[in-house]
């Protein structure tokens, strides 16, 4: 994304403000962000927002913004997370050049500065179990009881925390603490802990290592080493903040990144939690990390949702201080206001019902001419393949219709889109009584879809050729969830049993077909549809991005 782009797409807020005022005094001359993911599931749309965020200030300030994996958690962490996060990076539109890092490139010089921290008596090595030290921590009301290994001498500590790195002991035995205030109101000020045993295999390291940094110790420490001006986080490291600042003045770091925090995103009818997503995927209830009905970036992309779009959602919601939930329809605009601006369209019969034109020759076959972009006369036309014998959606037609439906019914006539009026004749039954044909003729004098005598019809549909179509697999998504809070802790009980419809007889243009484009489309009146990874020359397979409107909320009731 150029840098203009990315000003044209930028909205003000907070941060943003900060940023400007602190060039403009002179605080900073150069503004350095970051993306720190953990490389232990795929992004999601959360995500999305830090990542357009720290990416976006960077590009409108003519600054820097690095990836930096933070990788001090070697039992959850995969290199397929690593890639997938660097290709969501990509897709969204965004590139961090030469600036990619690991907390685990800083492993050594944060050890050093553990060490520094014993010397000093600002930290040291406790014998407690986890839970032992849960149970000492306090309360929100009580405070914290010191470690019985808390005035542990200098020598003694420096020398245990050696055999730790040494691997000489198991899992959970000891960790290092930093020694702060056990009385502090801010929980995370109560001798947080800095170092872990944890003896497994590091994706980039291997085994040299058999103790890993805390989260709260590597990230802030992280920041300094790359020169971060602007540490951006979500609100639930606000009380995380004074320890962050805490171990910078307390360490002899090359630079003093201040830590600023936003609201994170929420959006109804969806979670956001890493740890529901990772069920998800384990159960079954999804088919993986890029499921089109997932949050995750990766399921966005697989669904033809375009990153213009998400990013049109993020500029639109803005940077907050206060947490809030964003209605998912207003995600859904985006995707739809900037589909059909781009897309092109198409034809597709997603339920087939065969219509017999009785009085149009047998064998002939004629072209029709299709526009490709109503609003976009550059898209050029194609052509489409008019017979005897053509498929409607079986929706468009009612034996015994209501006052108000307009399209298909005995002796109604209709216009076929691009085509002719055409006017049911008859209705052909099998033997358990449903419809599977209906005959029908055609005004020869319509083709285009206008009457010379001046009659009108009430209804257009769209249509294909019986023989020229092709056949083809339909997914059908709608939201996960059917309750627009779902609940975390017991998510599966809120799971939508019609967040994914399958149809195996639909029937596609040729030139859906005869296209590999990885493009989104929009099939008339149906909505806007994408080739699936699944789709084979010999069995093609697309899925819904989107409807042409929301019908969601009315399914379930009127929820919004």
């Amino acid at each position: 994304m150029t840098t203009d782009t990315a000003t044209a797409e930028a909205g003000r807020d907070f941060i943003r403000d900060i940023v400007q005022a602190d060039l403009s005094s002179h605080k900073h001359n150069r503004i350095v962000t970051r993306f720190p993911p953990e490389p232990n599931g795929y992004l999601h749309i959360g995500h999305a927002k830090s990542i357009a965020l720290n990416f976006g200030i960077a590009q409108e300030f003519g600054g820097q913004c690095n990836l930096r994996f933070d990788d001090t958690n070697p039992t959850k962490e995969e290199q397929e997370y690593i890639d997938s996060i660097q290709a969501d990076v990509h897709w969204l539109g965004y590139d961090w050049g030469t600036n990619l890092f690991f907390a685990s490139d800083y492993f050594e010089r944060l050890y050093d500065w553990a060490e520094g921290l014993i010397k000093a008596g600002h930290a040291y090595v406790d014998d407690q179990s986890q839970e032992e030290i849960r149970l000492s921590r306090g309360t929100l009301t009580e405070p914290g009881k010191n470690s019985p290994f808390r005035d542990r001498s200098v020598e003694e500590n420096l020398d245990l925390f050696r055999r730790m790195k040494a691997g000489e002991f198991s899992n959970g035995a000891r960790v290092l603490r930093a020694k702060i205030d056990m009385a502090a109101g801010n929980i995370n000020l109560r001798d947080p802990v800095l170092y872990r045993i944890l003896h497994a295999h590091h994706p980039r390291t291997g085994d040299k290592w058999s103790i890993y940094p805390s989260y709260d110790y590597a990230h802030g420490q992280s920041d300094a080493i790359e020169g971060i001006t602007h540490s951006i986080c979500t609100l639930e490291f606000e009380d995380h903040r004074p320890l962050y600042e805490w171990l910078l003045d307390k360490l002899p770091v090359p630079s003093k990144p201040r830590q600023y925090e936003m609201a994170r995103l929420n959006l109804t009818y969806t979670l956001l939690s890493k740890r529901v997503l990772t069920q998800l995927v384990r159960d079954g209830h999804v088919s993986g990390w890029d499921d089109p009905r997932m949050p995750t970036i990766a399921g966005l992309k697989r669904r033809g949702v375009p990153p213009a779009a998400v990013r049109e959602f993020i500029k639109r919601i803005g940077v907050a201080k206060a947490n809030s939930v964003v209605d998912v329809g207003m995600l859904e605009f985006c995707i739809r206001e900037e589909l059909n601006r781009t897309a092109l369209r198409r034809m597709a019969v997603l339920r087939p019902l065969k219509v017999v034109i009785e009085n149009y020759p047998e064998g002939q076959v004629e072209e029709i001419e299709a526009i490709n972009h109503p609003d976009n006369p550059e898209a050029g036309t194609r052509k489409i393949a008019f017979g005897r014998e053509l498929y409607i959606e079986r929706d468009d037609f009612m034996e015994n219709p209501p006052k108000k439906f307009f399209r298909l019914s005995p002796g109604n006539e209709v216009r076929l889109r691009y085509a002719y009026f055409i006017k049911c004749t008859g209705v052909v039954k099998d033997a358990a009584g449903e419809i599977v044909e209906l005959r029908a003729t055609y005004d020869p004098a319509t083709k285009g879809g206008n009457a010379p005598d001046g009659r009108k019809v009430k209804a257009t549909m769209h249509w294909l050729p019986a023989a020229q179509s092709k056949p083809a697999e339909i997914r059908i998504y709608n939201q996960l969830f059917a309750n627009p809070n779902p609940n975390a802790t017991n998510f599966a009980a809120d799971l939508n049993p019609q967040s994914l419809e399958v149809l195996t007889d639909a029937r596609v243009e040729p030139a859906i077909a005869e296209s590999n484009s990885p493009d989104v489309m929009q099939f008339e009146r149906q909505g806007y549809f994408v080739r699936d990874a699944d789709s084979t020359p010999d069995k093609l397979v697309f899925n819904r991005t989107i409807g042409l409107r929301d019908t969601f909320a009315k399914e379930v009731g009127g929820k919004s």
